[in-house]
């Protein structure tokens, strides 16, 4: 049985790299709403994922891995692990979107292979999946442009936006090619509301937070595991 979870809402949560289970039980604990498992830059790999998705065990806490890229087998593993849902980089079209959606869910939603003896059915002690969570990355002028087509699809549940990749995209176009950065991602919260979804981004200055509310943002990805001990190690310094 699929619980549905159509309203529920993705507020505060972090972005970890690192890879330690230890880091990923202290951030589940402190009271974040999600946590971000990065599998595209950082130091996490595949085979560390399981280990930190049993260390961050608070109840309720959502879980979410980020695929490097459109890797079907990946990304029915770490479902099967017990993802709470998938985030994909650098979509720009709803037919990338409409992909990723089919390889997160069984027949007859998608094409992904069902085993109820993996871990997110208690190795086979429930039939209970609560419904996954995708959320595609708008990192480009395309899938600003296309925004509202992707917001449209089935399955998609929060539109977010990856800052530095989007500020490289746009700063390297001919200017005729281009928009404003503040712009763009007004553009992609406008496109979020108009489809009853979230608009989400990552916040390294808590300064801007203020003014991605009030553009419209509320999954918020404040931060990351690697940030924070940096930080402290140069505030120490």
């Amino acid at each position: 049985m699929i619980k549905n979870l159509d309203t529920e809402r993705l507020g505060t949560g972090t972005w970890l790299s690192i890879g330690s289970p230890v880091i990923a039980e202290l951030a589940s604990e402190c009271g974040f709403d999600w946590l971000l498992f990065d599998l595209e830059h950082g130091c996490m790999t595949e085979a560390s994922i399981l280990a930190n998705l049993q260390a961050a065990k608070r109840e309720g806490i959502k879980l979410i891995v980020r695929v490097g890229s459109m890797d079907t087998a990946l990304i029915a593993r770490v479902l099967d692990w017990g993802a709470s849902g998938i985030m994909l980089p650098h979509v720009s079209t709803a037919e990338q979107a409409e992909a990723c959606v089919k390889a997160m869910n069984y027949p007859p939603i998608g094409t992904r292979g069902y085993s109820s003896s993996s871990r997110v059915f208690k190795y086979g002690l429930t039939i209970q999946q609560n419904q996954l969570l995708f959320i595609p990355q708008i990192e480009d002028h395309e899938g600003v442009q296309n925004a509202e087509n992707i917001a449209a699809v089935p399955g998609v549940n929060v539109l977010f936006v990856g800052p530095a990749d989007l500020k490289l995209d746009l700063s390297t176009r001919p200017a005729h090619e281009s928009i404003p950065y503040e712009k763009a991602i007004q553009q992609v919260s406008t496109a979020a509301k108009k489809y009853q979804k979230q608009a989400g981004i990552l916040v390294r200055n808590p300064d801007d937070l203020p003014t991605l509310k009030e553009y419209g943002f509320t999954c918020l990805a404040i931060g990351s595991d690697l940030g924070f001990i940096r930080d402290g190690f140069t505030r120490i310094l």
